[in-house]
Order: structure tokens, then C-alpha cells, then sequence
């Protein structure tokens, strides 16, 4: 048996509010629509991962999504732009990633990132 794909799913009333941010910020097309669960994906092709912690590095919280781009400057500028909070960042890490830490419209943090 092989994983294929592993989905995160937010609760929320409001699918709608996840375009502003996942689709219209980071640029994620939609992959599934049934009014009542909007999937958002990329026709990229990812790997699978999942993490466990204790915290997210850097004495920071453990983030509720971790997105890895390909433009860093270009995400947080957009980020900014939209007017969604950067709560940490950006920072280049010890062990090689440059991020910063935003929150969606749901309150989720995310962790937007590239290896350096």
C-alpha cells in the first residue's frame, strides 16, 4: 500500500472566504467544488508529508499549515497586499528554509516558506 495524497481540512461555515486567501493570494486553483467543501490544489506535482512538533523552530507556535513556494518576496508581498497579518518574518532559518508566518482567514497559522 502507498499514500497518495494526504488532504487537510479546515472546518468553517464560510468556503467562499477561503478564495481571498488560497486562491487569490497564493494562487491555488480549485480542484473540487460542492458548495459545502471546496478542495484547493495545484496541478504541481507534490510530495506527501506530514509533521509532528513541539513547536515550529525559532521558539515560534507550531504552525497549522506549512506552504513551500517558489517566491518567497512575491508571496509575502501579496500576502501584505491582501492584508493578511505577518506574524513572524521573514526569517532565514538555520536549517535552511526562509519564511514567515501569516494567518487565513480562519484563524489558521501558516507557515509560508523556500529552501534556500
Amino acid at each position: 500500500m502507498k499514500v497518495r495524497r494526504i488532504v487537510s481540512n479546515v472546518a468553517t461555515d464560510d468556503t467562499a472566504a477561503a478564495r481571498r486567501f488560497y486562491g487569490d493570494v497564493l494562487g491555488l486553483e480549485v480542484r473540487m467544488d460542492h458548495g459545502w467543501i471546496v478542495t484547493y490544489g495545484s496541478s504541481e506535482e507534490m510530495r506527501v508529508q506530514v509533521s509532528f512538533a513541539s513547536e515550529g523552530g525559532s521558539a515560534t507556535p507550531v504552525p497549522d499549515l506549512s506552504i513551500e513556494v517558489d517566491d518567497l518576496d512575491e508571496a509575502l508581498d501579496r500576502v501584505k497586499a491582501a492584508g493578511f497579518p505577518i506574524e513572524y518574518g521573514p526569517a532565514d532559518e538555520p536549517w535552511g528554509v526562509r519564511r514567515f508566518y501569516t494567518r487565513d482567514p480562519f484563524g489558521r497559522l501558516v507557515n509560508i516558506l523556500i529552501h534556500m
